[in-house]
């Protein structure tokens, strides 16, 4: 299965996305005080969203620390829980910042598809407000959730290759045009017309296909300082 691809054109669109599951996941949960949904692919920035500002401000600490239930999560592989946080002794620093927004229990679950990393925390006032049968549901719409992401851009990804291919497609002809002229007017074959060509399109910065238009709407003319710098040797 090929890399999920990156999250880059489509940025609105997973925030979206993840909004709309922090807000279903907190339908699922009894007990539920808020949840934060992030989302990473191999080595781009994890994105997130939050239901409050305290918890956007929770995720801060373990990302900057990279120690809490988060990165714990993904190292896992598996849920990771908190049951009461006056207790716990793990992750100080996401311990106390917990604490002081009067948070008492949390857990968070790993989804992880390909190259993408999908995390949803949920956290409760009530201590050991999370147990294996509460969030069970929680966790199958976590699954369905990152299933869909992953699906929904390789769609993208493969709609952009698709419009790539049609601009090629349409560009070729004029291609061959120029690389006609070229032919004439330099005496060479087929591939050494490509490559000046494309040496042309390099030293002024601009694309093939815009470089063979101005070609051919000039049959060539204009071109005689540049052809013997960038002709093949014979």
């Amino acid at each position: 299965m090929p890399s999920a691809p990156e999250f880059t054109a489509d940025s609105a669109s997973t925030a979206r996305e993840l909004s709309k599951f922090t807000e279903q996941a907190m339908q699922f949960a009894n007990a539920c005080c808020g949840a934060v949904a992030t989302v990473a692919n191999g080595s781009s920035d994890r994105r997130s969203t939050a239901t409050h500002p305290d918890l956007t401000a929770l995720l801060s600490v373990e990302m900057t620390s990279g120690e809490g239930p988060t990165p714990s999560a993904l190292d896992a592989g598996e849920p990771v829980s908190a049951q009461d946080l006056l207790t716990e002794d793990r992750w100080p620093g996401y311990r106390a910042v917990a604490l002081d927004s009067g948070i008492r229990s949390s857990v968070t679950m790993p989804f992880t598809r390909s190259e993408l990393e999908v995390t949803l925390s949920l956290y409760s006032f009530q201590p050991g407000a999370f147990t294996q049968v509460s969030h069970q549901p929680v966790y199958i719409l976590g699954e369905h959730f990152a299933e869909r992401l992953v699906r929904d851009h390789y769609y993208r990804a493969a709609l952009a290759e698709v419009d790539q291919l049609e601009a090629a497609l349409r560009s070729r002809p004029v291609i061959d045009q120029a690389s006609g002229i070229l032919m004439h007017v330099m005496g060479c074959d087929a591939a050494q017309a490509f490559g000046t060509l494309r040496r042309l399109s390099q030293s002024s910065n601009r694309k093939l296909a815009e470089v063979a238009e101005t070609v051919v709407r000039n049959m060539g003319h204009g071109l005689e300082k540049e052809l013997p710098r960038l002709a093949p040797p014979p």
